[in-house]
């Protein structure tokens, strides 16, 4: 899959992946597992640029001793959301267009 296609869908992903609760990095990954994988080193970066995009805002609360980033997604963050199903629109049009070769000669 071309890189930054499967970068702005992780993007998509994570912001869903806060959409309806604040969530931590390890959870964050727990709750995409069952439909995409994502490693720490994928997911850090990932919310470092929403963060600077201010799609979400980062708090710091202390758990068992130590202090733990909690992720919570912004307005814009959620109008990304809704712009990407739009967007999810054309794209599967696009995909008709390229498989329907395989659907009309097959």
């Amino acid at each position: 899959m071309d890189i930054q296609l499967k970068r702005g869908l992780l993007e998509v992903c994570v912001l869903a992946a806060i959409k309806d609760a604040d969530s931590y990095g390890y959870q964050i990954i727990k709750d995409m597992k069952p439909y995409v994988e994502i490693s720490e080193s994928t997911l850090y970066p990932i919310l470092r640029r929403l963060e600077a995009a201010e799609l979400l805002t980062v708090r710091s609360i202390e758990h068992s001793g130590r202090l733990r980033k909690y992720y919570h997604i912004t307005p814009a963050g959620l109008e990304r959301i809704e712009a990407f199903r739009e967007e999810w629109k054309e794209i599967l049009r696009i995909y008709q267009f390229i498989t329907r070769e395989e659907t009309d000669h097959g």
